[in-house]
């Protein structure tokens, strides 16, 4: 069960990265906020390596 977790963690990942990108160079998707585009794309970036560390820790235990 943890195994499986985990490999979706990391899947899940590697999927928010290529999505973050799209919307980066999206003109109609792009934060209407007053935070700048580069530091919404740099949080997907750390979230998605996050995401993807843990699930590898969580693959590891589960062995």
């Amino acid at each position: 069960m943890l195994r499986s977790f985990g490999k979706s963690l990391q899947l899940l990942a590697l999927v928010i990265l290529p999505v973050a990108m799209v919307i980066q160079l999206s003109r109609e998707m792009r934060a209407t906020t007053e935070v700048s585009d580069l530091s919404v794309m740099l949080i997907f970036l750390v979230f998605g390596a996050a995401m993807f560390g843990l699930g590898r820790i969580m693959e590891g235990y589960a062995r």
